[in-house]
């Protein structure tokens, strides 16, 4: 099987070209190829595929097999991958997800991809739909609070596609989000199990954000978290609605369109090697 490893601020996935490979249990071989010691390591699989509404359709898995309805990072990547390789000419193309289409433009230097924009959509913010459990008729969990392993936290929940809770701390850099996060994963209030942003707020155009990622633990980034992590940022009045937010990957531009009511994030994508390996039917 022919495949790309690639990257956006760190959070590394497998790629495939299903319009030339077929995969027949892909949950099976997102655990094979993700794990670092005996296959090619990543934060999970995503398929580039044929689709019948939109340009191209991602199909994303985590390391664990779970499938993913979005991931922010990785549809970067498939822009990258599909001009770089010649499968489009267009510098504007759209992306079939779980959650829906994706509107991708571009940036392209020395005549391949550096940098991406994506039309994340509107974010979400009824319990229900995210989903997470609250109180009946509540509209919006911002700065609702939560009991992880006996300590009370503040939560503000957002679906940008994925469901994730944010919570806002004085410094990302000294969490132990090993211990930490799967007792937010987990949680009962979460039918879906969730992501978690842990967010420092350095002035209003600027913030700290690590995650631990539903499937996958701690990873170096994660593009909807971000803008999820933004769209929590303004509902409490924290930003401006541009903001510029560090990873432990590296940066994201991410903007809230007030009038559009979307949210558009702006990052790179980088193709780290390419390669050949066996897998057993």
């Amino acid at each position: 099987m022919k495949f790309a490893k690639m990257q956006g601020c760190g959070n590394d996935y497998i790629y495939v070209n299903c319009f030339e490979e077929t995969i027949k249990n892909p949950c099976e071989l997102a655990k094979f190829v993700s794990d670092r010691h005996f296959g090619i390591g990543g934060d999970g699989l995503i398929l580039i595929c044929p689709s019948e509404t939109a340009d191209f359709r991602m199909a994303m898995y985590n390391m664990d097999g779970s499938e993913g309805k979005m991931c922010g990072n990785g549809i970067r990547c498939v822009a990258k991958y599909v001009y770089d390789h010649g499968m489009t000419e267009k510098t504007g193309i759209s992306v079939e997800t779980k959650s829906g289409i994706k509107y991708l433009d571009l940036q392209i230097e020395q005549g391949k991809v550096s940098k991406v924009t994506v039309d994340m959509g509107a974010p979400v913010v009824k319990p229900e739909e995210i989903p997470v459990k609250a109180e009946e008729g509540k509209e919006c969990l911002a700065g609702e609070p939560i009991e992880v392993d006996g300590k009370e936290y503040r939560m503000t929940c957002v679906s940008m596609g994925n469901p994730h809770a944010v919570v806002f701390v004085k410094d990302v850099h000294v969490l132990d989000l090993e211990k930490t996060g799967p007792g937010f994963e987990g949680h009962v209030r979460f039918p879906d199990r969730i992501n978690t942003e842990f967010v420092h707020v350095i002035n209003r155009k600027e913030i700290d954000m690590r995650v631990w990622e539903r499937g996958s633990g701690e990873t170096l980034a994660c593009g909807t978290g971000a803008c999820a992590s933004v769209y929590a940022c303004i509902l409490n009045g924290y930003t401006e609605d541009e903001v510029l937010v560090h990873l432990l990957g590296g940066d994201l531009i991410v903007r809230y369109d007030r009038e559009k009511h979307t949210i558009f994030m702006t990052g790179p994508a980088v193709t780290v090697f390419e390669g050949n390996i066996e897998i057993e039917d």
